[in-house]
């Protein structure tokens, strides 16, 4: 049989059936639609997560009180018996590959300006704060003094702060009274946006020498190290792990890796996103009993078709290939009208709603329409054979 007699037979089947073949391939349409609006909006959470907890930087090790045990987690400075200080921050400072240390912790404290009052985040933060993660001052500069208590009252704000506090004025070398305590504006940051549900626009950043004083915090909440991109993690993690223990006498904190905590959140959120692909899978197995139906009947009624194929001189390896042709054209037919469908849905509600992350992660399309064509052979298979296997002068009696 040629192939251009397959596709007049499969063809004409189609249209002979236009109704029947259509709901059969809408079957179809609707579960791969479902795998992807499921998919891309598993895969824009993905990738909203991930871009979120990296727009700090990926070289990031942070040093954190308290050491997690088994039993149970991290309880912060309250479960050491030493909490972590400015010094440690500079014995790390002095490690081999690290390039920035900042020391850091945050509360809130109500802000003052001209008779203007509003309660705002305050983050402590070293010198190099700006230069270690992905974050730039618009005007001005962050402070130059070392991360220790002769740190000067300066402070850097957010666009939010200018804007709120100062009407869009220049605050440079202005007075900002930050918990009762006077602070000279020495910057102005780019804006942030929310980074992890913190409105880094709303916030006001001074060195953690005097955020501690003001916070009434014994220690640091937690200690941030830069390393050269070109080292791996676990050797600066060694070093840091050698030298915190040689200060503190026993390993009474915690070492975050950034790179660690995003291969954990990658691998878990990879995890939900094939979780909700299986779960619009399951709806698959509802096209493939109706192909399943429809060629069976499809078998039962041209079954004196069958039989004038056969009278002719079809072997039952070309009526096989013919019924298998019609299953797998009718379900990529359907895959593909299922992938239109569930595109123009996930994008829509993409404008409908720009919050919400959406991405279509095509890999998963091109696998849901090759799933379409497998579940189209494999539903089938047993119709095809009942027809290749019908006896040719049965069938010419067939009505």
């Amino acid at each position: 049989m040629y192939l251009r007699d397959l596709i007049t037979l499969t063809s004409s089947s189609f249209l002979t059936y236009r109704m029947r073949s259509f709901l059969t391939g809408l079957g179809i349409a609707i579960g791969i639609a479902a795998v992807i609006l499921l998919t891309s909006i598993g895969e824009g959470l993905h990738q909203f997560m991930l871009a979120e907890f990296s727009q700090f930087g990926t070289n990031i090790i942070s040093v954190q009180p308290g050491k997690t045990q088994t039993q149970g987690g991290n309880v912060g400075i309250f479960g050491s018996s030493r909490p972590l200080t400015l010094e440690d921050a500079d014995a790390l400072r002095r490690l081999p590959y690290v390039e920035y240390v900042i020391p850091g912790l945050v509360g809130n404290a109500e802000v003052r300006y001209e008779g203007r009052t509003r309660r705002t985040m305050v983050l402590g933060e070293g010198r190099d704060f700006g230069k270690a993660f992905t974050m730039k001052v618009q005007s001005g500069s962050f402070w130059t003094d070392e991360d220790n208590e002769q740190a000067r009252a300066q402070a850097v704000i957010g666009s939010k702060i200018q804007q709120e506090m100062y009407g869009g004025r220049n605050p440079l070398g202005s007075w900002l009274r930050i918990g009762g305590q006077r602070y000279r504006v020495v910057g102005v940051m780019e804006s942030k946006g929310q980074i992890l549900g913190m409105d880094m626009d709303d916030a006001v950043f001074i060195p953690a020498a005097r955020a501690m004083e003001l916070l009434n915090r014994p220690g640091l909440m937690e200690v941030n190290v830069s390393y050269r991109a070109d080292v791996p993690a676990d050797t600066v993690i060694r070093l840091i792990k050698g030298r915190m223990t040689e200060r503190h006498g026993r390993e009474d904190f915690t070492i975050i890796s950034q790179e660690q905590a995003l291969e954990v959140l990658s691998s878990v959120l990879d995890i939900i996103t094939f979780a909700v692909a299986a779960l619009g899978g399951i709806s698959l197995l509802v096209g493939a009993v109706g192909i399943l139906t429809i060629m069976t009947m499809a078998v039962t009624e041209r079954t004196a078709e069958i039989g004038l194929l056969r009278a002719l001189g079809a072997r039952e390896k070309q009526v096989l290939t013919l019924f298998l042709s019609e299953a797998m054209i009718l379900s990529a037919l359907g895959g593909l009208l299922g992938l239109i469908i569930g595109v123009g849905i996930s994008q829509g509600l993409h404008l409908l709603f720009p919050a919400l992350p959406v991405h279509t992660p095509w890999l998963y399309a091109v696998l849901a329409e090759l799933t379409a064509i497998t579940i189209g052979l494999a539903a089938g298979v047993a119709p095809a054979m009942r027809a290749a296997r019908l006896d040719p002068v049965e069938a010419l009696h067939a009505e």
